[in-house]
């Protein structure tokens, strides 16, 4: 748990509780901006973990939470995975939520669910991607299973919300035209701004046409596949660069 606030113009931890495998850890950063980088020191996840995280973002304040480097999501000889992400973001206040690409191997189990709680004057900026398997490494995930929940409450209202599932023969669920047509990595943005909507030309010519953009609500929310985690990140760099209107944090070049 780790709560950060605007004190003396920049972005400061307030309060940190951590235990177990999962550990936070806070680069420098020359603005007024924080940055905070999570760090699973099991290296993994498998059949029966669990990781908790909750952030709090206060009045003013501005925070960008990103991990150390890609999730890895073993084999499961029995249970599942399970990760709980929840924020709470104030008015005023900035959270850019870019967590690097979760792998999942064949065989793998996971369960991920993210709740954010945010203000109507409050920027957002949201993302998960997922491979499936490491193409260069000839690796497919024939089985498994991946459940994905989101629920983005603004002011209390529930703005949006999705439910994706994965299980049983990923393979050729994946190659479904009305899968993910053949793709191997995927990812989902989803982005509360002001000038979302003005932004939509630039993200579509930027994701191109293995996926698309749209906006409502308030909200802009981006899809993109590709063939592989490479071919993914390099469409997905620039469209988060589009949205935070700032550099990724220094980890995701690493």
């Amino acid at each position: 748990m780790a709560e950060f606030r605007l004190t003396a113009g920049r972005s400061r931890l307030a309060r940190l509780h951590q235990a177990g495998c999962l550990k936070l850890r806070f680069p420098r950063t020359q603005g007024a901006s924080a940055e905070a980088v999570l760090i699973n020191s099991s290296g993994g996840l498998t059949g029966g973990d669990r990781l908790e995280v909750e952030m709090s973002v206060g009045a003013g304040a501005s925070l960008s939470l990103t991990t150390q480097a890609c999730e890895r999501v073993y084999r499961a000889a029995s249970g599942e995975a399970r990760i709980a992400t929840s924020v709470s973001v104030a008015p005023d206040a900035g959270f850019a939520y870019l967590p690097q690409e979760t792998i999942l191997f064949d065989g793998g189990a996971l369960a991920r669910r993210l709740d954010v709680d945010c203000a109507a004057s409050s920027r957002v900026l949201l993302v998960e991607s997922v491979v499936l398997g490491r193409t260069l490494m000839g690796e497919t995930v024939v089985e498994g299973k991946l459940t994905d929940r989101w629920r983005v409450r603004r002011d209390g209202r529930l703005v949006f919300a999705e439910e994706l599932r994965l299980e049983g023969p990923i393979d050729a669920l994946a190659a479904e035209a009305a899968g993910l047509g053949g793709a191997k990595a995927f990812a989902t943005v989803m982005a509360q701004l002001p000038e979302g909507e003005s932004l939509l030309d630039t993200l579509r010519d930027l994701i191109g046409p293995d996926g698309g953009a749209s906006a409502f609500d308030g909200l802009v929310v981006a899809r993109i596949v590709a063939g592989s985690g490479f071919l993914l990140r390099k469409r997905l760099i620039p469209v988060l660069a589009a949205l935070s209107k700032a550099p990724l944090p220094l980890v995701w070049s690493l």
